[in-house]
């Protein structure tokens, strides 16, 4: 199931990640900006894949958190809470990732009971220019009453 601490934290204005050991190893913060959940990836060398370039796998992975912790946000308050599991995710890759900070947010397209599509974009200095979006789908297992 969904930590219950992991909800909680998301509740607030700004915090870091690191709950999330995939998120943690990617340095991921978060804040509310006009009250989108918006992801911040600072850059790290340890991020480049291609020399100049962020790694792929690793704005993948932060499009795909951008996505699930959207959907943890958007869980009622006061029930248990789903456990959220992608089930397939398209990323589109728009342009090369510099090596600089990079911001992600998502948006939630379909929530459903059981299932919930979401669309993410990631971006560097400016938003309207997005280095990649992925569409996700996610399952909610919801633990039994």
């Amino acid at each position: 199931m969904t930590n219950p601490a992991l909800a909680t934290l998301l509740r607030g204005p700004a915090g870091r990640l690191d709950l999330l050991p995939y998120a943690a190893l990617l340095d991921l913060a978060f804040e509310r900006v006009d009250g989108e959940l918006q992801l911040v990836m600072p850059f790290a060398d340890t991020l480049i894949g291609s020399p100049g370039r962020l790694h792929g796998g690793a704005i993948s992975g932060l499009l795909e958190l951008a996505g699930l912790l959207t959907v943890i946000a958007a869980q009622p308050d006061g029930e248990a809470l789903p456990r959220v599991r992608p089930v397939t995710v398209t990323v589109d890759f728009m342009r090369e990732g510099a090596p600089q900070e990079t911001r992600a947010a998502a948006s939630i397209t379909k929530l459903g009971r059981r299932v919930v599509n979401v669309h993410a974009q990631a971006w560097q200095a400016d938003r309207a220019r997005p280095i990649t979006a992925a569409h996700i789908n996610f399952v909610l297992d919801w633990p039994e009453k």
